[in-house]
């Protein structure tokens, strides 16, 4: 009995304090806000998982300085709700809905070919989207979940769009990673955790992929006046946790230390219009500043296996599966191809990349 009255004594202090201090707290976790005043008039940006979250936030924020902003959303009937809610928001927004569906390279690379065709310019480009501790699932193309969406996904749009933005220049390109890929190693031996899986481990491992394809990245366009840079929004309120209860109870528990969504925004739209920024590329983020990057982050050895690993992937699925008349006209090189991609998707690299 005595243990429960200290508990609960203890338990009212906490508030208590808490109350105290709130709007303190609240103005610490908030971080700091993007003071940029650029206008953004005849510039076209693109971002992914717009329709709810930090996404939905810079496509507003975007969209309020003049931009034209497509939403690129899975789920279009969201996106389209979404559009709606900006447009009441902001006088004369410029918002358009395009379905994608980061876990699927057909519909990725189907995005592409309509926005190519349709789309004269690219300005902004935020690879936002992205999911967090789900079970364990594959892509369309047999990819895990996390890899596949929050590092290949946003590896083959970009690859795509890359001469458009190139032509746009000069033009900027946002990768929203996080603090976890401090905690990520790429396991190139089960890049796709087929020997054993930890949704935790696997998100750290994807955004430490974030974080090394904008340094490589930044690298292969040197000079071409298109920069790349990755952010960390902070730890945000979002639908992100929707698959974890443990994580969804703790940021229900601590909901004052977090960020809003439009809080956690601010960086990525930082690194999409900051004048100071104009130059600047594969570096991070966070708060609207330069951020601390773990040592792995910064291994250009490993940022180059990853983009070599990466393009590997995607040219075997793009050779052997957009050919329909392929395994018809010559079987053997079919079965061939067939067996390398497999052996790519259960990480046997080392056997064929040396």
């Amino acid at each position: 009995m005595h243990m429960v009255v200290v508990v609960t004594a203890g338990l009212g202090v906490v508030a208590l304090i808490l109350r105290l201090f709130s709007s303190q707290i609240r103005k610490y976790a908030a971080g700091a806000m993007c003071r940029s005043t650029t206008r953004l008039d005849g510039k076209i940006a693109l971002v992914t998982g717009a329709n709810s979250g930090i996404g939905k936030e810079t496509a507003l924020d975007l969209a309020s300085r003049g931009a034209r902003v497509i939403l690129a959303c899975r789920d279009v009937e969201k996106g389209e709700e979404t559009a709606t809610e900006i447009r009441t928001r902001v006088g004369g927004a410029k918002v358009e809905v395009r379905e994608l569906d980061l876990a699927d390279t057909f519909s990725i690379r189907a995005f592409a070919q309509r926005f190519l065709r349709e789309v004269d310019h690219l300005h902004i480009l935020v690879n936002n989207a992205g999911i967090m501790m789900c079970p364990y699932m594959k892509t369309a193309d047999g990819f895990e979940m996390h890899i596949g969406v929050n590092h290949l996904g946003h590896f083959l749009l970009t690859y795509l769009l890359i001469g458009l933005l190139k032509r746009s220049a000069p033009s900027r390109i946002v990768v929203v990673s996080s603090l976890a890929h401090n905690f990520g190693w790429i396991r190139f031996h089960d890049l796709h955790s087929q020997g054993s899986y930890n949704s935790g481990l696997a998100y750290c491992q994807s955004k430490l992929a974030n974080v090394l394809f904008t340094r490589e990245l930044a690298r292969r366009l040197n000079g071409s006046n298109v920069t790349v840079n990755s952010v960390h929004p902070g730890t945000v309120r979002s639908e992100l946790v929707r698959h974890s209860t443990a994580m969804s109870l703790l940021f229900a528990f601590f909901s004052m230390f977090l960020k809003t969504p439009k809080e956690g925004a601010q960086t990525s739209v930082y690194c999409a219009v900051a004048e100071e920024l104009q130059s600047i590329s594969g570096k991070h983020f966070s708060d609207c500043a330069p951020a601390f990057v773990a040592p792995q982050g910064r291994n250009e050895e490993t940022a180059r296996k990853l983009w070599d690993t990466s393009f590997v992937l995607f040219s075997l699925v793009v050779y052997i599966f957009s050919n329909p008349c392929f395994q018809k006209h010559n079987p053997p090189l079919f079965s061939l191809l067939v067996f390398f991609y497999h052996a790519l998707v259960t990480s046997k690299y080392e056997y064929i990349l040396l």
